[in-house]
């Protein structure tokens, strides 16, 4: 362990992050603290690039599932204004999936056709 300040409060601190950083244990909730940094990363990435769960899970190496999970258990107890604005995302790439679909299998049969 580090050497040990005088400080009371400095100590106090010092031994959190010592246990945290050095030993591994659980953070907040039980979760490990890699994982509260991937949700606010996963959610940063939907909110600034508007991807779907599927490509979230593509990029962080994660599955649908834990994306899933991370943006509507995780974040809100990490960041809730985050968490609402990811909602939005994700409602709004719903209600478009439908569209999506339709286009890709559009392209499926022109590419089909011309060859």
């Amino acid at each position: 362990m580090p050497e040990q300040p005088s400080n009371a409060l400095a100590l106090f601190f010092n031994r959190a992050i010592y246990s945290t950083k050095y030993r591994g244990e659980k953070g907040a909730g039980g979760v490990k603290d890699h994982i509260w940094q991937r949700v606010m990363d996963i959610g940063n990435y939907i909110l600034k690039s508007g991807a779907t769960v599927r490509d979230t899970a593509k990029v962080f190496g994660v599955s649908k599932s834990t994306v899933h999970k991370d943006v509507t258990e995780r974040l809100p107890k990490v960041n809730a204004h985050l968490a609402d604005e990811v909602k939005k995302v994700l409602e709004l790439n719903k209600a478009e999936r439908h569209l999506r679909g339709g286009e890709a299998t559009r392209q499926k049969f022109r590419t089909q056709n011309n060859l």
